[in-house]
């Protein structure tokens, strides 16, 4: 838990350094000026306790006036929020029991700080011209724009492929869906891909906060190719619950999905073990939808009708078979959308066979 706040914390500060804010423009400034410096964000009794000497300034923040400000020798204390500079050329001694694996005495610094305080640290190298970014137990160094966008877009023709894949994979479950013939190995296979859809995209999201405003572009390509990926993991968890399972044992069954190891991923034995369908190696046995997904797809379908409806029929299966009369026997379903329901899960059984056959 420490290590995912940790992690968490690191976003944020990512977020307040990355190119386009002002923070980023003094800290590029410090490195165009050849200086280096020691940046903490954040201002508290423990910062206090650990500072000696320096400045009380509390001015407002400007890119210039930090540049200027590190011309002296110390650490710059800045507020939490990045507004105000609160003190300037200060020299800070925290604890030297911490550990640190860092050697050079700025940078050892500034890990024993924000280990001590709990406030993210910056700090600049004079030598090695790199800015690194230290929260809790972590660090982080800064690099250059163009390696992030190269990386970036590679992963990024890799998520085209993989959504792709996983646009065949999910319409060709639909129409077994349809037919009655899903195995655990054509749930574990959609569920597989939908994971690593997840975790590309995820990738993708933090060079594109790194990359602060030089990241919109490929903010916009990102959120075209994964929009609705979230809500179908939850659908196909949902649609193949085991029996027994109460509703939000869903979120659990996701969390365990998350847990999967890169090589337990590609195993959809290992797939379908985390999804509760199989404890052996067997993935050919039957499995019956409940009918969230397809019932998804029906325009205009408020969420808790779709709730009453698999909770009175049970799975997709007998929903297909409904009548109108039979639809309408459920609370909430009159016969205009009974109509709808019925004409909508219609259209789609024709146009999944249709995809699959022709």
């Amino acid at each position: 838990m420490e290590r995912s706040d940790d992690l968490l914390r690191l976003r944020a500060t990512l977020a307040s350094i990355a190119p386009g804010t002002a923070l980023r423009d003094g800290l590029e400034r410090i490195l165009r000026g050849r200086t280096g410096a020691l940046i903490v964000l954040g201002h508290d009794h423990k910062v206090e306790s650990i500072a000696t000497g320096g400045f009380t300034l509390d001015v407002p923040f400007t890119a210039t006036g930090l540049r200027e400000l590190a011309k002296m020798d110390g650490a710059i204390i800045l507020d939490s929020e990045i507004s105000r500079i609160h003190l300037a050329a200060v020299h800070l001694m925290p604890d030297h029991t911490i550990p640190s694996a860092e050697t050079g005495t700025r940078h050892r610094t500034a890990d024993r700080v924000a280990r001590q305080t709990g406030f993210p640290v910056i700090s600049v190298s004079q030598s090695m011209q790199i800015i690194a970014a230290y929260v809790g137990g972590t660090r982080h160094v800064l690099e250059d724009t163009g390696q992030i966008l190269s990386r970036a877009n590679q992963a990024l023709a890799t998520l085209e492929r993989y959504k792709l894949r996983l646009d065949e994979v999910a319409s060709t479950l639909s129409a077994l869906e349809i037919e009655d013939l899903v195995t655990v190995r054509d749930v574990a296979v959609v569920a597989q891909r939908l994971e690593m859809v997840t975790r590309i995209a995820r990738e993708i999201e933090d060079h594109v906060l790194e990359l602060g405003t030089d990241g919109r572009l490929l903010s916009l390509q990102l959120e075209e190719l994964v929009t609705g990926v979230d809500a179908e993991r939850e659908l196909v968890v949902r649609d193949y619950l085991p029996a027994g399972r109460r509703p939000k044992s869903a979120e659990a069954l996701l969390g365990r999905l998350d847990a999967l190891s890169p090589a337990d991923l590609v195993d959809p034995a290992s797939v379908a073990r985390a999804l509760g369908l199989s404890a052996s190696e067997h993935l050919d046995g039957a499995v019956a939808p409940r009918g969230y997904r397809l019932l998804a797809k029906v325009p205009r379908m408020p969420p808790t009708v779709v709730d009453r409806l698999v909770e009175h029929f049970g799975t997709l299966q007998k929903l297909l078979s409904a009548g109108i009369d039979d639809l309408q026997a459920v609370d909430g379903v009159g016969e205009l959308r009974a109509r709808s329901v019925r004409e909508g899960l219609s259209r789609l059984a024709e146009s999944s066979i249709l995809e699959r056959y022709v």
